[in-house]
């Protein structure tokens, strides 16, 4: 299980980012060139001659919020505003989480990144090429920067994320000039709020525009695909997670991005009530006593196939949805260097996951589609 925690690849990065104390003026002198419609982590705010970027929720059950002036690189030099300045258009970015390769591609601006830690974890064929061919340098592993390697490459600017409010590590990045700006997609409610993160890059890459044009397919997408599953006839009930130490099964909670999905592909996930946007810690005989019946079971952990799950635990083939073959994995599906590729381009992707669970839950609906990202477990 180890894997499984690796994977999901939450790298503890925080920096020193100061608060803004600049005088900016009030009068916002043009139209917003995108509205935010569902992520609630991040705003934009224009005014004449730059823009104001705003990270709302840097880490979990933060109080406080970031602010950074965006200036063309034309207006850099005339500029009097105080705060962490930024210039525009990016030209070299670091970017510390796999969901961040897929809003790049869209862009077409995946050249500009030049650092990665723990490249082996993108599984992107394009992006790969450029690791490859040394044009991303692996600048640390896992939870760890190598701020040698990452100031020589003087990126522009360095986007991470964090668990908290505090964080040594890239101090010695943000005082030597670097920009570092805390990303907090993962802490959306909704998958349509975080793949709406694509439209953060938009404004760092000057391509607003293209991040809005991008996104309202996604959204449209995945709104169609919600209508299509709300015509089934049967509800089929669903299990999740697996058994992760001793007897603790952990699951989703009711309020998770995975109880979002099952709820509009129109399935009845057996724990939807419980509270909690992470996972639930349950016992292995609550998890039986309710879900031994459960027509379907999503993403068993990190197993890849049904007998790896038996030499874990031979308990699993008490659930219906095992004994009937209907378990069903995302984990199968990596790229060369192993990275699952649901981690990287799920949560930009949720029109994508959505469309897998309703052929999972209503084969029926969506004949002629192949699935992303899941699969049947052998």
């Amino acid at each position: 299980m180890k894997k499984f925690f690796s994977l999901v690849f939450v790298i503890t990065l925080l920096v020193g980012c100061k608060k803004e104390n600049s005088n900016i003026p009030n009068n916002k002198d043009i139209k917003p060139k995108i509205k935010i419609k569902h992520a609630n982590g991040f705003d934009v705010q224009y005014f004449n001659g730059f823009k104001k970027l705003i990270i709302k929720s840097p880490y979990p059950n933060s109080k406080e919020q970031f602010k950074y002036i965006i200036l063309n690189s034309d207006k850099k030099s005339k500029t009097t505003i105080t705060g962490t300045k930024i210039t525009t258009p990016i030209k070299n970015i670091v970017v510390t989480s796999t969901t961040h390769i897929p809003m790049l591609e869209l862009l077409n601006v995946e050249n500009s990144l030049i650092g990665f830690p723990h490249t082996n974890y993108i599984s992107s064929p394009k992006t790969r090429a450029r690791i490859d061919n040394n044009l991303v340098i692996e600048v640390g592993k896992k939870a760890s920067l190598n701020t040698e390697i990452l100031l020589d490459l003087n990126p522009d600017v360095v986007i991470g994320f964090s668990m908290n409010s505090t964080n040594k590590s890239l101090n010695l990045i943000e005082k030597s000039g670097i920009p570092v700006i805390l990303n907090g997609d993962w802490l959306e409610k909704t998958p349509l709020g975080r793949a709406e993160w694509i439209k953060f890059f938009g404004v760092l890459f000057n391509k607003e525009q293209e991040a809005d044009s991008i996104f309202n397919i996604i959204e449209s997408n995945y709104k169609e695909a919600q209508l299509i599953a709300s015509s089934a006839k049967k509800i089929p009930t669903v299990l999740s997670g697996a058994i992760m130490n001793k007897d603790i099964w952990n699951l989703p909670g009711g309020e998770s991005f995975v109880a979002q999905f099952l709820k509009d592909a129109n399935t009845n996930y057996l724990w939807k009530k419980s509270k909690g946007k992470g996972s639930l810690s349950i016992s292995f005989e609550s998890i039986l006593d309710r879900g031994k019946e459960a027509d379907i079971w999503i993403a068993p952990g990190y197993f890849s196939n049904k007998e790896q799950m038996l030499q874990s635990n031979t308990n699993y083939k008490s659930f219906n949805a095992y004994k009937k073959d209907n378990v069903f994995t995302f984990a199968n599906k990596t790229g060369k260097t192993g990275g699952v590729i649901y981690y990287e381009l799920g949560p930009t992707r949720p029109d994508l996951v959505l469309k897998d669970i309703i052929k999972i839950a209503h084969p029926e609906l969506i004949k002629n589609y192949t699935p992303t990202f899941f699969e049947r477990m052998n």
